[in-house]
């Protein structure tokens, strides 16, 4: 115990030095023992990256067909562009086609080139249009809608229904979410560690198919022939997931 004295002479305070000890030894305990606190609170993770395919028959065609002509006054051209234009797309209306929309609009003077000189010849117009249709009907709806003023099949090409593109992608991504898992649950097992919970998912994507383009000269070659035969085939949806999972 230390006495501390006043200017008189008198006790001022008492410090009592024993006591101070232990509150002094337990401030260095906590220092001491909180590395490894913080130490203990580390979160061990592992990464594993999944993917799912799902294979889906295309049973819609995409086409794009147009009508042109040539002549020699810009009225005429576009006039008959138009006459025709006007056909096609009734004969499409009629037959219940989706999402049908005018895709290009053109009129262009035609030059011809003779000893370096440029003369007028005419002018040449279009009209473009695409729509989707289900492919059974395809061919026969190609075939009457040149019979109707198409002049000209710009590409063919082939895809699944939204409804079909939309459950797929559920599915893609269901089998990479059990694709990660299973990675996961080997590489645990071959460590002798215990897996505990996920703490982070991250949807990479279940991307929509790309169309499936059409032979466009064999096409060509069997649009010759009655009816013209349209065959799809078959699209792949892809899906990732990303997990994070304790250990």
């Amino acid at each position: 115990m230390i006495k501390m004295m006043n200017s008189a002479g008198n006790p001022a305070f008492t410090w009592n030095r024993v006591k101070l000890l232990p509150i002094a030894l337990g401030l260095m305990s906590l220092s001491l023992a909180s590395p490894a606190l913080a130490q203990e609170k580390v979160l061990r993770t592992l990464t594993v990256t999944g993917r799912g395919v799902e294979e889906i028959a295309t049973t819609v065609t995409q086409v794009r067909l147009g009508v042109e002509a040539q002549g020699k006054t810009a009225n005429e051209v576009q006039g008959e562009v138009a006459r025709r234009s006007n056909a096609v797309v009734t004969l499409l209306k009629s037959r219940n086609v989706e999402k049908l929309e005018t895709t290009g609009i053109n009129l262009n003077p035609v030059y011809s080139y003779n000893n370096n000189r440029q003369k007028l010849e005419g002018y040449g117009a279009s009209n473009t249009v695409s729509f989707r249709v289900p492919t059974e009907k395809a061919g026969t709806l190609l075939d009457d809608a040149v019979k109707a003023g198409a002049s000209r099949i710009d590409g063919v090409s082939f895809v699944a229904s939204d409804e079909a593109i939309a459950a797929a992608q559920k599915v893609a991504l269901r089998e990479a979410t059990q694709d990660a898992q299973s990675q996961a649950d080997a590489v645990f097992s071959a460590l002798n560690l215990t897996r505990k919970e996920v703490v982070s998912i991250q949807i990479n994507g279940a991307s929509a198919p790309i169309p499936l383009m059409a032979d466009m000269e064999r096409f060509k070659v069997a649009a010759a022939q009655a009816p013209t035969p349209v065959i799809g085939g078959e699209q792949r949806v892809e899906g990732s997931v990303t997990l994070q999972i304790s250990y």
